[in-house]
């Protein structure tokens, strides 16, 4: 039997889980367990804010105490769950915007070109006019990828030519959105981080010749982020702040990830919203980040829903 969304969020994050095996077992909570408790919640990347709230709040109500591991796991589940539960807010785009655009940043890798396949898919379907736009250019490859996705999706692509002006791009699809009373304009970016002088520079150009057709535009600005890197996301969420105003974050690559307590962090230390979380290759693997869900499948609980959605299943709510 295929795997359910959660099955396989939990499956990916098990190895986070196993980072924090040591802390799952029956034990008094004393001042030692609660140092090791500590060092493991830091090393499964989930930062020493929260876990100097964790521990805070097992002091305050359990120390002393013998607990089980069920009693850490559920504790350990509300605590993160807490944290989460702020920022976690699908995305919809503004009907009063036509087109609602917005603009893909992320570093080259990140997942970033086919996240907005599965969004340009997903909205589609719920009967929204999309347009994605092809502004990596100077990415053979993102562009092919976008216009597999288009032809799979029936959601139009714009492309130009290798190397093309991707703020000239971006405002022809602008016009050409306004035109034809788009509801969503999705604009991939380049992401060559390694380069953040010119990495600015284009990102600016693009937001600024944009502003000249729409002084609104862009309406949101979404990060994409692969979990797997574990602590430079953080670094990354820094940079792309400095270089656009980022409205929300998208984390990917869950299902190949040792570093889901990554997510807990940048909840903690940005408070920006989360719109959701990628666990594969395919459409129905985008879903709206759930701070519950996310929390158990972390310390490896069991799901609260009770007939998790199976493979091919449509999301219940927007990315």
């Amino acid at each position: 039997m295929a795997l359910g969304f959660f099955s396989r969020l939990k499956q990916g994050l098990s190895r986070s889980t196993q980072k924090l095996g040591a802390v799952f077992t029956k034990r008094k909570l004393d001042e030692a367990a609660l140092e090791d408790l500590e060092d493991h919640l830091i090393a499964a990347d989930l930062g020493p804010e929260v876990a100097e709230r964790v521990i805070e709040s097992f002091r305050s109500t359990r120390f002393g105490t013998e607990v089980t591991d069920e009693e850490i796991r559920t504790a350990l589940a509300d605590e993160i769950a807490r944290v989460l539960e702020p920022v976690a807010i699908p995305f919809e785009p503004s009907p009063e915007l036509k087109p609602h655009v917005v603009l893909m940043v992320g570093v080259n890798g990140s997942g970033k070109t086919t996240t907005i396949g599965k969004m340009g898919r997903y909205f589609s379907e719920q009967g929204k006019k999309v347009i994605m736009v092809a502004g990596d250019t100077f990415r053979a490859a993102a562009v092919e990828q976008l216009q597999v996705w288009g032809e799979r999706t029936n959601v139009p692509v714009i492309a130009g030519k290798p190397g093309a002006d991707a703020a000239g791009l971006a405002f022809e699809a602008l016009r050409k959105g306004k035109a034809e009373g788009a509801d969503l304009l999705l604009i991939d970016t380049a992401g060559r981080l390694h380069n953040k002088g010119a990495l600015m520079e284009e990102l600016a150009k693009i937001i600024r010749v944009m502003k000249k057709f729409d002084e609104t535009a862009p309406h949101s600005v979404l990060l994409v982020l692969d979990a797997t890197t574990g602590q430079n996301a953080v670094e990354q969420v820094r940079v792309f702040r400095e270089l656009v105003n980022v409205t929300g974050l998208i984390v990917t690559k869950l299902d190949g990830s040792a570093r889901g307590g990554i997510v807990v962090a940048l909840a903690e230390e940005f408070k920006l919203p989360i719109h959701a979380v990628g666990v594969g290759e395919k459409a129905e693997d985008l879903r709206p980040f759930s701070a519950q869900e996310f929390a158990r499948g972390l310390v490896g609980k069991a799901s609260l829903e009770t007939s998790p959605p199976e493979e091919g299943e449509t999301p219940s709510a927007a990315p």
